[in-house]
C-alpha cells in the first residue's frame, strides 16, 4: 500500500527546474536566466540526451544584473570539460555560491542577481537536458518546485 502522507520538504527549500536544451548551433548559448536573490547556492547539471557529435564542448555559469542577460555577462565558473560527455546519459556538473557572485559584483561594480548556464555543443544536432538547482532559500514555501506540463 502506498503512503498517504503528503510529503513536501525538499521542494519547499529548493527550486529545481529542467530544460530541454536544443540550440541547433555550436555557438555558446544561454539556457535560461533565473533570479538568485534569496538563494545561497546555484548548481547546474548538463546531461547529454541526443548526440551526433561529442555533446557539450563548453559549459559556464554566467551572472548579470539584467534578467535577460546580455552584453554585461560576468563569468562565474567554467567547467574544464576534460573528457567529452559523448554518450547519452553522460553528465557535467557545476555550482557556485551567492557569495562568489557578490564578490564578482563588487569587482565589476554591478548588481549581479541573475544566473544562467551557458553551453556550446560540439555539433549543432547535439542536445542535452539541463537541470538548475537553487538552494538555501531565504524563505521556504510550498510550490518552489512544481509539476510543469505544457
Amino acid at each position: 500500500m502506498a503512503s498517504s502522507v503528503s510529503t513536501d520538504k525538499l521542494f519547499t527549500t529548493h527550486a529545481i527546474a529542467s530544460y530541454d536544451f536544443d540550440p541547433d548551433s555550436t555557438a555558446a548559448t544561454d539556457v535560461a536566466w533565473v533570479d538568485l536573490r534569496d538563494y545561497s547556492n546555484f548548481a547546474v547539471i548538463v546531461m547529454s540526451s541526443a548526440l551526433t557529435g561529442n555533446g557539450p564542448a563548453a559549459f559556464k555559469i554566467l551572472a548579470n544584473s539584467d534578467s535577460a542577460g546580455g552584453g554585461t555577462d560576468v563569468e562565474v565558473k567554467a567547467h574544464a570539460v576534460a573528457s567529452a560527455p559523448d554518450a547519452v546519459g553522460d553528465c557535467l556538473v557545476l555550482e557556485c555560491t551567492a557569495e562568489e557572485i557578490a564578490e564578482l559584483a563588487s569587482d565589476n561594480s554591478s548588481a549581479l542577481r541573475y544566473v544562467s548556464a551557458n553551453i556550446a555543443m560540439a555539433n549543432a544536432a547535439d542536445e542535452a537536458v539541463v537541470t538548475y538547482i537553487r538552494t538555501g532559500a531565504r524563505f521556504q514555501y510550498d510550490g518552489m518546485t512544481a509539476d510543469y506540463i505544457s
